[in-house]
């Protein structure tokens, strides 16, 4: 029975996971801050009230 040898490119895989990491965190901040904007000026981001 002959046996599979499966390899990767360890340093693609870390890339690509360091990418992905940096991704989700940026977002993730960016819909926090976007969120404290929100409460800060209570409205939503382009939204007209009769106050402002």
């Amino acid at each position: 029975m002959p046996h599979e040898i499966v390899s990767s490119d360890d340093e693609a895989i870390k890339g690509y996971v360091g990418k992905l990491v940096l991704s989700t965190v940026q977002e993730t901040i960016n819909a926090l801050l976007d969120e404290e904007a929100d409460q800060l000026v209570n409205a939503g981001r382009y939204e007209r009230t009769d106050e402002r």
